[in-house]
Formats: C-alpha cells, sequence, structure tokens
C-alpha cells in the first residue's frame, strides 16, 4: 500500500506544526518545511526541511516531486501588534505573495493532487465590521474589497492568484478563510501572539489583586476558533468537491473584555482589566459566518470557547511558570 504524500509548508508554525501531527496520525508521509524548526515541539513530519520559501531554489529542492496534497501555510504574519502598525506592511506583502507566487509555479511543475491555502478573514471589508455588534463576514461579502490592513490585501491577491492557477493550470485548489485560529503551542510572547495567547499570558503572570491591560476600549468584537476544530474543517474541505473560499471559523462572537473575563475566570484569579488606547486596533467587530461551510459541507464549529481556552491558558501557564527564575 503506498502512503500519501504530503508536504506541509509552514510545518514550523503554530497551525502547520498541528497540522503535521494530524495528518502522522492518518499513516501520512508527510515532508514539512518553514523558515525556522517549531519553537515548542519536534516536528513530526517524515522529512523537515530549513528553508525560506521566497527563494525560487528552495522551492524546487522542498517541491521535487508530486505530491498528492500541499498544505500552504506559511506567510509572514503575526497578531494586532505585527499587522496593523504599518511598520511591516512591505515585509508581509512581499515575502508572502513571493511563497505563494513560488510554491503555484512549482506545484504546477511536479503536479499535485489537491493543494489548500490559508487565507484569512483579514480579507473582509472594512466597512462591513464597523459595527461591533452586526459585523457581515459572509463570503460573497469581500467585493468590493477594503481589507483593512496589507496583509489581508496580500491574502486577497492570493486567493485570486489561486484561484487562476486552479482555472487556466488545472490544479485542483482548496481555499479557507481562517478566523483567529488559537491553541496549545502557539506562540504567546514577543509581539506576534494574537489576542488569545496575549491575554492568556498576561492572566498567568498577572499577580492577585492587579488588573491586565487590554487594548482598545474592550469592546471591539471578536470569534475565536479552537486549533482542533481548524483541522477537522479543513480536513473535510479538502475531502470535498468544493473549492471555497469558505469561512472556517466560530460564530461565537464575544468582546475583548468578555475574552478577558473568561481566561481571569479558569485562572481562579482575582485580577481586573484596564482598557488602554492604542493606534491600532483592527476592525470593531468580526464573526465567522457558516452558512456556506454548514451548506457545503454538512459541517461547522460547534465548540465553545470556553473549552479551547482551559486548555490553551493551562499551557501558556505552564509556559510562564518555566520561563521565571527559580
Amino acid at each position: 500500500m503506498t502512503l500519501k504524500k504530503v508536504l506541509v509548508c509552514g510545518a514550523g508554525g503554530f497551525i502547520g506544526g498541528h497540522l503535521v501531527k494530524k495528518l502522522k496520525k492518518e499513516g501520512a508521509w508527510v515532508r514539512g518545511v518553514d523558515i525556522k524548526e517549531h519553537e515548542f515541539s519536534a516536528s513530526e513530519a517524515d522529512e523537515f526541511i530549513v528553508g525560506d520559501l521566497t527563494d525560487q531554489e528552495v522551492v524546487r529542492e522542498v517541491l521535487d516531486q508530486k505530491f498528492d496534497e500541499i498544505y500552504q501555510l506559511a506567510a509572514d504574519m503575526g497578531g494586532a501588534g505585527y499587522i496593523f502598525t504599518g511598520e511591516n506592511d512591505a515585509n508581509v506583502m512581499h515575502n508572502s505573495a513571493t511563497i505563494n507566487l513560488n510554491v503555484l509555479h512549482q506545484a504546477c511543475k511536479q503536479g499535485v493532487g489537491k493543494i489548500f491555502y490559508s487565507s484569512s478573514a483579514c480579507i473582509y471589508p472594512a466597512y462591513n465590521q464597523a459595527d461591533p455588534d452586526n459585523p457581515k463576514c459572509a463570503e460573497d461579502s469581500a467585493y468590493p474589497a477594503e481589507p483593512d490592513s496589507d496583509y489581508g490585501w496580500e491574502k486577497l491577491f492570493s486567493e485570486r492568484l489561486y484561484l487562476a492557477f486552479g482555472r487556466n493550470h488545472g490544479l485542483s485548489v482548496r481555499i479557507a478563510r481562517f478566523h483567529n485560529i488559537f491553541g496549545p503551542e502557539g506562540t504567546w510572547t514577543g509581539g506576534k501572539e494574537k489576542a488569545p495567547a496575549a491575554i492568556c499570558r498576561k492572566v498567568a503572570e498577572a499577580p492577585d489583586g492587579t488588573a491586565i491591560e487590554v487594548w482598545g476600549d474592550g469592546k471591539q468584537t471578536r470569534s475565536f476558533l479552537y486549533i482542533d476544530e481548524c483541522l477537522e474543517g479543513v480536513a473535510r474541505l479538502m475531502a470535498s468537491d468544493f473549492t471555497g473560499p469558505v469561512n472556517i471559523g466560530s460564530e461565537e462572537m464575544v468582546t475583548l473584555n468578555q475574552l478577558a473575563s473568561i481566561v481571569i475566570s479558569l485562572s481562579g484569579k482575582n485580577i481586573g482589566i484596564q482598557n488602554i488606547l492604542v493606534p491600532h486596533t483592527g476592525v470593531r467587530g468580526r464573526n465567522s459566518d457558516n452558512k456556506l461551510i454548514q451548506s457545503k459541507l454538512g459541517w461547522a464549529p460547534s465548540q465553545p470557547l470556553a473549552k479551547g481556552l482551559t486548555k490553551t491558558y493551562e499551557w501558556i501557564r505552564q509556559q510562564v511558570y518555566c520561563s521565571v527564575p527559580q
């Protein structure tokens, strides 16, 4: 019996690392590639290549044969502190677009069964996300385009790039728009972490009787999806005949202050919330619209936010504890 051959681009990252573990459990032969090794655990990939996918030579080395599946998760990205300052826009757009151009070009040369591209909810127009109580993020609302960041613009361009290669070169493409994926073994400090990890870290570090800082007025809304449900959605999309783009996210929308309150409650600490004004917090409201995924795949994420936060907080609490000199 021939093992399914899979290439995971971005295998040293949070989602890519979890994806490699899932694919190995399912019996696939996996090659992983990333500009760095995984920060929190050794990769379970059969082969792991450290290389920069903006370099065509590296892409030719990595994609030197036909793969049954390619998962393209590699990107220059981070949380609000990285994406919204404007200081990293050129790198974000150049590096991510170059990776996608290189991977698609080489995938056409080698042939591939299916290729998955991880897009983002950041592609949705800012004008549909000004009301924190009523954001509009249905898949067909993406145009007229007006993402709130250059990160979102690059993702939207790359969606069109994958669709064009599908039409013109016969690639079997699948595209998902991720909505704030979180869980253990993800970046939790250093400036590139996203809201759930940042809040879990702040709560874990805070002594009783103090307060944690939450950016903005805390009334901005988001939904957050635990990593296991994200990967389940990806697997179902890849097994289907639906190209996408499709949202993979939770419909359990909370304010940032509510997110912080949940984590504080899980910690058992007596901690307050101090909202601080910062120049960039992104759109006022964002929430996954799951009507299309339910219609096309007969499934949608349903796990309560608190369940995933329980696992994530405990993992980050352990990281904080281990990083403090004993």
